[in-house]
């Protein structure tokens, strides 16, 4: 049965195997790994993706400033056990993962992946043609999802880290403009069943 979990101390291992299968050695010295060196993952955004007890899938979510629109979320490694691509994990991963981020009040997102995969889940190139990575991405493969209307708008500058925590906004404003009326304790119900399938584009 699979299980979506909060990432724990005892994953890391099995998800430290995951990235280097799924990315090689090389993944250390991309771009994105610069805004997440040194850094923690953002308060209740690492996930880990289980069938019974093997990790399968992982997706973590980082603190970053984009520029000037401010504090936002990096989105990557994500990552599905090889044996296990095919089975629309990804797709699902990425709607928990991003239902997540908008219920603890984060406004935008942004990625360096495929953008034909990554357009499905609202994820524009044009949001981020003013934004400025700390090293090479290609430009066509550097995308924005806005989780609150306008969060990207004009966005310019430099993206760097940050140790910025945005706490759950339990107020009726912020409820309100990421479209929910209450924030459950958990942010997800478990899965119960396996989803349909499509494939996964791995964000880096």
């Amino acid at each position: 049965m699979l299980r979506w979990l909060p990432e724990a101390p005892g994953h890391v291992p099995a998800r430290e195997t995951l990235l280097d299968c799924s990315f090689g050695s090389s993944r250390h010295r991309k771009t994105c790994e610069k805004l997440r060196r040194g850094q923690w993952p953002a308060a209740g955004l690492a996930f880990a993706l289980l069938d019974d007890r093997k990790l399968i899938g992982t997706p973590r979510f980082w603190h970053i400033a984009a520029g000037s629109a401010g504090p936002a979320l990096l989105l990557g490694p994500v990552a599905v056990a090889p044996e296990r691509c095919g089975e629309g994990l990804g797709t699902l991963m990425m709607e928990r993962g991003l239902a997540a981020a908008r219920m603890r009040g984060h406004a935008a997102v942004l990625l360096v992946g495929d953008a034909p995969y990554y357009e499905r889940f609202g994820f524009r190139q044009d949001l981020t043609q003013h934004l400025v990575m700390p090293g090479p991405v290609e430009r066509k493969r550097f995308l924005g999802l806005e989780l609150l209307p306008g969060a990207l708008a004009g966005a310019h500058g430099a993206v760097c880290a940050s140790i910025h925590n945005v706490a759950v906004r339990a107020d009726a404003r912020s409820t309100a403009a990421v479209g929910v009326t209450s924030l459950p304790a958990s942010p997800l119900p478990p899965i119960t069943e396996t989803p349909s399938l499509l494939p996964l584009a791995a964000a880096r």
